[in-house]
């Protein structure tokens, strides 16, 4: 099958269209037939080989984190899925490869995809939705009248969380360009604050929740937007010890993590919140809640490029600029 493929870590150069076998398929997997696939700064990550310690893939890697297809053949156990089933998916870490024309994913990894939806749409929810509800719904728990700051509200992570904060009833701060707000104001956001020409952390106070994509130097000034007992949420700083040992990594990676992460939690101890770092996991059950969400028209998919599948590495560069607004998609299988 075609495939796009990195055989070494580095920057744009090593990604390369390629020919690779079809993926196996075992007894809990649904083997899909890949109609489309969108780009994460993930991938970039990746690519550049920043994730090596914390996710050691064995070259030659396909590179891709969330897909939208049809369903072509299940293995042995698979109950829930059928061939011909419309279906969107953030695969298993360890079982990437997105960007390619199969892929076999564990069927609890697997959602039947919003009906509302095409397939180009679809495949930009996956990876940003889940994360998302892992952060608001799962770590922070977040309710009706509490407060939340969501940095970079036109990103990918940023243009669903604000949707989906609004629907859980919180007051939705972000920050982004002046060029962009009233654009995430349509999407909900009640307060935007213009990074470029203020300060969010003199601006805000007395928030319950902060969803950090940033990291650096935004990260350290969000504990002062929290309340005492508040929750910063991290998705781009350094990873923590319970991140760690529920990964299973191994002691000198743990004692690393704790020590890249000493910095924040000091910090966070300081003014009396909580640090976690969230690294997301694929959840087909979730996707499933979130699919009724959008087909009840209470969040829309957010695309700004859909690439042809030739344009793979053309697609990755436009993420890497970190111009879009919302998602990149690459069409697959027209």
């Amino acid at each position: 099958m075609k495939a796009f493929v990195i055989d070494r870590y580095g920057s744009k150069s090593v990604v390369h269209a390629g020919e690779m076998p079809e993926p196996e398929l075992r007894d809990d997997d649904v083997l899909v037939q890949i109609h489309a696939a969108s780009v994460n700064p993930l991938d970039l990550k990746i690519r550049s080989g920043a994730l090596k310690l914390v996710l050691p893939y064995r070259l030659p890697l396909i590179l891709g984190n969330d897909l939208a297809g049809v369903v072509v053949r299940v293995g042995a156990r698979v109950r829930r899925f059928k061939p011909g089933d419309e279906v969107y998916a953030r695969p298993a870490q360890e079982r990437i490869g997105a960007f390619a024309e199969y892929i076999a994913v564990r069927e609890d990894a697997l959602a039947l995809k919003p009906k509302t939806l095409n397939m180009d749409d679809a495949a930009s929810i996956p990876l940003v939705g889940l994360t998302g509800w892992q952060a608001l719904v799962e770590k922070a728990n977040l309710k009706k009248g509490q407060k939340v700051l969501i940095h970079a509200g036109s990103g990918g992570v940023g243009t669903f969380a604000i949707q989906l904060a609004k629907q859980l009833g919180a007051h939705v701060a972000t920050t982004t360009s002046a060029a962009n707000r009233d654009w995430v104001k349509r999407l909900g956001a009640d307060v935007v604050i213009d990074y470029k020409q203020t300060d969010f952390d003199t601006m805000l106070h007395n928030y319950d929740v902060v969803l950090d994509t940033q990291g650096g130097a935004t990260l350290m000034k969000s504990v002062r937007v929290l309340k005492r007992g508040g929750r910063l949420i991290s998705i781009s700083g350094p990873p923590d010890p319970d991140f760690a040992r529920a990964s299973g990594a191994s002691w000198f990676i743990r004692l690393a993590m704790g020590m890249l992460s000493y910095r924040i939690r000091k910090l966070a101890r300081q003014h009396h919140v909580n640090y976690a770092f969230l690294f997301m996991r694929a959840d087909g059950e979730q996707l499933r809640s979130i699919a009724e969400l959008i087909d009840a028209g209470v969040i829309r998919p957010v695309v700004d490029r859909i690439f042809p599948f030739s344009a793979t590495p053309d697609a990755l560069d436009y993420v890497e600029t970190g111009r879009a607004k919302g998602k990149v998609v690459v069409k697959v299988n027209t």
